[in-house]
Parts: C-alpha cells; sequence; structure tokens
C-alpha cells in the first residue's frame, strides 16, 4: 500500500501535512459480509457517555477497545476498558497488520447503527499514541462519507466515501495538522463497522 491521497472513484484527497491512502473493496465482498456479521454478534459493545457543559449525554454510537495487554487507551475523558481480542477481530487485526506492515496492538471498534451516529471533529493524537500514529481504519457494512479539514485553516477540506471493505490508512503528520469526522446524514439507514487499528506505546516509569 503506497501513501498518499488517491482514492479509487473520488477526487484526490491531498493537502500539507495530509498523509492517507484508501484501498478500494480492501476485503473482498465475501470476507467484508461474513466479517460483518461475524464481529456484530461477538463484540461486547458499549455505550459510553460523555459530559459537556455540565450535561451528560450518550455518545452517538457504540464502541469498544480491544487490545493486548497493557494496552490502556482514552479519549475524551472515557477510559476505554480494554476487552481482550476475539477471534474475529484478531484474524482481522492480523490480515490488517500484514498490509500495512505494522503489528497492531490495540482497535477501537465503532459500531454507527444508522445515520443518525456519528463522530465529531476529532484527530486521534492521544498521547499514548506517539507523535506521527499509523491508524488503520476497516470499514465494513453502509457506506458512510468522511470529512477531513486542516487545524489551522478551517477552509482546507478534504472529503470521501468509505465503502463496505475499504481500507483507510492515515500516517505521517495527519492526526498533528488535520481533523476528521463521521457526519450526520438522513440518507443512511443501514449499520456501519469501523475498526480503527493502532499502536498504543508502553507507559514511560
Amino acid at each position: 500500500m503506497t501513501q498518499g491521497a488517491l482514492f479509487a472513484d473520488d477526487a484526490s484527497l491531498d493537502g500539507p501535512g495530509l498523509s492517507a491512502s484508501l484501498e478500494r473493496c480492501w476485503l473482498p465482498a465475501g470476507d467484508a459480509d461474513r466479517a460483518f456479521a461475524e464481529v456484530s454478534a461477538e463484540v461486547p459493545w458499549e455505550q459510553h457517555h460523555i459530559v459537556m457543559f455540565g450535561k451528560r449525554s450518550a455518545v452517538p454510537r457504540l464502541d469498544v477497545w480491544m487490545g493486548d495487554p497493557g494496552a490502556i487507551y482514552s479519549y475524551s475523558g472515557i477510559d476505554m476498558a480494554l476487552h481482550p481480542w476475539t477471534p474475529a477481530v484478531d484474524s482481522l487485526r492480523d490480515r490488517v497488520s500484514e498490509a500495512v506492515g505494522v503489528r497492531f496492538n490495540s482497535a477501537l471498534l465503532n459500531r454507527y447503527r444508522d445515520g443518525c451516529d456519528s463522530v465529531g471533529w476529532h484527530a486521534d493524537d492521544e498521547p499514548e499514541l506517539g507523535p506521527e500514529p499509523v491508524i488503520a481504519a476497516l470499514s465494513l457494512g453502509a457506506t458512510r462519507t468522511f470529512r477531513l479539514k486542516r487545524r489551522d485553516d478551517a477552509a482546507v477540506r478534504q472529503s470521501c466515501s468509505l465503502q463496505h471493505g475499504d481500507l483507510l490508512v492515515m500516517s505521517g503528520r495527519t492526526q498533528a495538522e488535520w481533523l476528521h469526522y463521521v457526519p450526520r446524514t438522513a440518507k443512511v439507514v443501514d449499520e456501519r463497522i469501523s475498526l480503527t487499528f493502532r499502536v498504543v506505546l508502553p507507559e514511560r516509569p
């Protein structure tokens, strides 16, 4: 998989500090269908909550954190409970690690139940991921729009669709210089699962 930003059937995803690549149908249709069914059934999905402006609200999606022992992770004030790999997710971890050339030790899985579920503008820039993390996101299920914008210039934006079986890899300065999100849409009624594989660095003494 080459670094760059050329998407097979979307506009080129390119910009200063943006290092991304997408492989359409990286997981063949039959494999993607089986993976969606198995991950849906075996993963212990959780509903988390965040507090903003003194109000406690449900995160607009289900998620779960999986990884090797010691792969501790938190975001938006949520300390994620570490779950062991399930068979299907571990198998996908092996395939993605081989394709990308990085041995991932953890994954954040998001389940978008329909178009009302989303994730807001953010970057995967937590300290435990290191200064230039490699994030490999495997999409299963419904097609959803994926948008990015520069941190220092919101007018500089890119977008693409993420489809069933697609593999998106972000690396380099992408998390430091760009934000990304999956917006809500009334056009989507089916579920999507995103498996974002990462490397959590060991805690320093």
